[in-house]
């Protein structure tokens, strides 16, 4: 295969990715929706949280799932197996949501923790094609941050878990809606060309 038709491959494959942005735009607002929803959410048993998580881990795997559209040939490894990862928490926690709700204080970390990482990471790779690149790097330190803060012993865990869940579902949505801006900004270079 030629230059050109490398070229022009992986130019079809840019414009039909960028095509979705709109997607991301709904799914990042319904995500910051559900931050909303998360912060005036009344705690009032560990099985209800145990249950809330299970739904955002599922619907974060589908997310997962739907990035594959998007995405190269390695992330797209990656985003199956987290997506994959989600839905299997996901229906762990409708099965034993009291279990989910100890595993998940104990996991949090982590998560922000990787999270934080990919994040920054995707920031600084595309430091030279997005002008909004440092938001993506702030929200991936702010992560970091956070996945520290979890890994510390507090008494109040459900209180806890349930800012997690909403920290979670907002940085879900900001991520979200980076994506989508990106893909719209990468639509529109490629339409001038």
């Amino acid at each position: 295969m030629s230059t050109v038709d490398t070229m022009f491959e992986e130019r079809e494959v840019l414009r039909s990715a960028s095509g979705t942005w709109w997607l991301f735009l709904v799914t990042g607002i319904a995500w910051l929706v559900f931050s909303v929803i998360v912060f005036r959410f009344d705690i009032t048993s560990v099985r209800s949280i145990g249950i809330l998580f299970g739904a955002m881990a599922i619907v974060a795997g589908a997310n997962e799932f739907l990035a594959l559209v998007v995405s190269t040939i390695g992330w797209k490894f990656v985003h199956g197996i987290m997506g994959a990862a989600f839905i299997l928490i996901g229906l762990f926690a409708f099965i034993e949501p009291g279990s989910a709700f100890a595993a998940l204080a104990s996991v949090m970390g982590f998560y922000f923790l990787f999270k934080g990482i990919l994040d920054i990471a995707i920031a600084m790779t595309t430091k030279g094609e997005y002008d909004l690149w440092w938001l993506q790097l702030l929200a991936g330190i702010l992560e970091i941050a956070l996945a520290f803060w979890v890994a510390g012993n507090f008494e109040q865990k459900a209180t806890l878990l349930l800012v997690y869940a909403g920290l979670v579902a907002l940085s879900k949505g900001v991520t979200e809606l980076f994506l989508a801006f990106k893909l719209r900004s990468l639509r529109t270079s490629l339409e001038t060309m």
